[in-house]
C-alpha cells in the first residue's frame, strides 16, 4: 500500500512538485521572518549582554529601558556600594553624540562610558590594538561597523582621529561588539573622558554596575539594592528581558512580522489544501478501486496521510535549508550582526508545517472516507 501511495502521489509531477513549493516557501517564509523577529529583538539587549563583568545593572526607579535613561548622582553610587552583599560597583555612561570622519562625513554615535579604573563594559572580542592605551587622554576604542563607516574600503590600523564634538579623538583599538537595536557606531572611552566630550551636566551617570560577593544570589542583591537606595536594581538577564518586552508592547514590530508569519501560514494551507484536494479528486477512481477489493477506510486514511507527511518533510527540508543558507551566506556582513536561525525556530516551524500539512489532508481524508466503492464501475 505504501508503495502504491508513492506512485499515485509522484504520478502527477506538476501537483507533486507544486506541493512541495508551496510547503517550501511558507517554510523559508516563517523560518526567515521568525528568526530576523528574534534577531532584532535581541539587539535591543545587546549592550546588555556585552557587559560580562557586571551581574546587576542599577538605574532610575522609572526607568523602562536601556535606550532611555535618567542620570543618577554620584551619591546614588556611594549608596550601592554601601549595600551589603556588594563585591564592587562602578559608573557607566551610555549616551550618543556626533562623530566627524576625515572626509567630513559625520554620523551620530553611540558613546559608552567605562569605570577608568576596571573598563567593566568593554567587549571582550579586541579585533586590533590595546585598551589598556585608553587611558590615554583623548582616546576611544571603535567597534568595526563604526569604522567601517568612518573609514570605508580601507585597511584597519590604529591612530586614526575623529571629531568628537569639539574634540580630536584617537582610536586606540577596535572591538568586536554586538549589533545595538539602531545599527549606529558605538564608542568606547573612560568615564571622565565620555562627560568631557558630550558637554557638562549637573548628573551624567547613566547606570551602576555591580557584582555580588560570593555568598549572596544576584536575585537577592537586587532586592537589597531597591530596599536600601530606593533605586532600580535587576540582573543583566531581567533587564535585557525587561528591554526586549518594552520594544515588543510599545512598537509595531511583533506587529508587523506576526502579520507576515500569519500569511506565510494562510498562503501554505490555501495552496498546499487546494493541490491535495485535487490530487485527490483526480484519483477517486483509484481510492474506489481499493475500496472495493476490501480496503479498509483506515488503511486508505493512512496513505493519504503518508502522502501528506512526505510532501510536508520534502517542503519542511527544502525551505528551512534555504533559510540556513541564507544566514550562512550573510554571516559575515556586519550590519546583519545577530539574525541566525535557532533551534527553537526550526522545531516551532516544524510543528507550523506539520499543522498545514495536517490541515491540507483533513479536506482529502473526508472526501475519500465518504466515497462509495462503486464509483470505480461508473463512466
Amino acid at each position: 500500500m505504501k508503495f502504491i501511495a508513492w506512485q499515485m502521489l509522484t504520478g502527477d509531477k506538476a501537483k507533486y512538485l507544486g506541493l512541495i513549493f508551496a510547503i517550501a516557501f511558507s517554510t523559508f517564509l516563517m523560518s526567515h521572518q521568525v528568526s530576523i523577529f528574534c534577531g532584532l529583538m535581541s539587539r535591543t539587549a545587546s549592550q546588555i549582554d556585552d557587559v560580562k563583568d557586571a551581574q546587576i545593572w542599577v538605574m532610575d526607579s522609572k526607568t523602562q529601558y536601556v535606550d532611555e535613561v535618567k542620570a543618577l548622582t554620584d551619591q546614588d553610587l556611594y549608596r550601592v556600594r554601601g549595600v551589603e552583599g556588594v563585591e564592587w560597583a562602578v559608573p557607566l555612561f551610555k549616551g550618543t553624540s556626533r562623530a566627524k570622519g576625515p572626509d567630513g562625513k559625520f554620523r551620530g554615535v553611540i558613546l559608552m562610558g567605562l569605570d577608568d579604573s576596571t573598563m567593566v563594559g568593554l567587549p571582550r572580542t579586541v579585533v586590533l590594538g590595546d585598551t589598556r592605551a585608553l587611558s590615554d587622554p583623548e582616546t576611544i576604542a571603535i567597534d568595526q561597523v563604526g569604522y567601517k563607516f568612518f573609514f570605508p574600503n580601507e585597511p584597519v590600523t590604529l591612530g586614526r582621529t575623529i571629531d568628537l564634538n569639539d574634540h580630536t579623538v584617537r582610536i586606540v583599538a577596535v572591538v568586536a561588539s554586538s549589533a545595538p537595536f539602531v545599527n549606529l557606531p558605538v564608542f568606547y572611552t573612560r568615564y571622565s573622558q565620555a562627560i568631557q566630550f558630550v558637554g557638562r551636566e549637573r548628573n551624567q551617570m547613566s547606570f551602576v554596575l555591580a557584582k555580588p560577593t560570593p555568598d549572596i544570589s544576584p536575585v537577592k542583591l537586587t532586592q537589597q539594592i531597591r530596599e536600601a537606595t530606593g533605586l532600580k536594581a535587576l540582573t543583566s538577564n531581567d533587564f535585557g528581558w525587561e528591554t526586549i518586552w518594552y520594544y515588543i508592547k510599545n512598537t509595531g514590530i511583533p506587529i508587523n512580522f506576526g502579520i507576515t508569519v500569519v500569511i506565510a501560514l494562510i498562503v501554505g494551507t490555501v495552496v498546499a489544501g487546494q493541490t491535495f484536494y485535487l490530487f485527490t479528486i483526480e484519483n477517486l477512481k483509484q481510492f474506489g478501486a481499493l475500496k472495493a477489493i476490501g480496503v479498509t477506510d483506515l488503511r486508505i486514511v493512512g496513505m493519504i496521510l503518508m502522502q501528506a507527511v512526505i510532501v510536508g518533510a520534502i517542503g519542511y527540508g527544502l525551505g528551512i535549508s534555504m533559510t540556513a543558507a541564507f544566514f550562512e551566506a550573510t554571516k559575515d556582513n556586519l550590519d546583519l550582526r545577530g539574525f541566525r536561525l535557532l533551534p527553537q525556530i526550526m522545531q516551532g516551524t516544524a510543528l507550523a508545517v506539520f499543522m498545514i500539512v495536517f490541515l491540507a489532508s483533513a479536506v482529502s481524508v473526508r472526501r475519500v472516507i465518504v466515497l462509495e466503492p462503486a464509483v470505480v464501475f461508473r463512466g
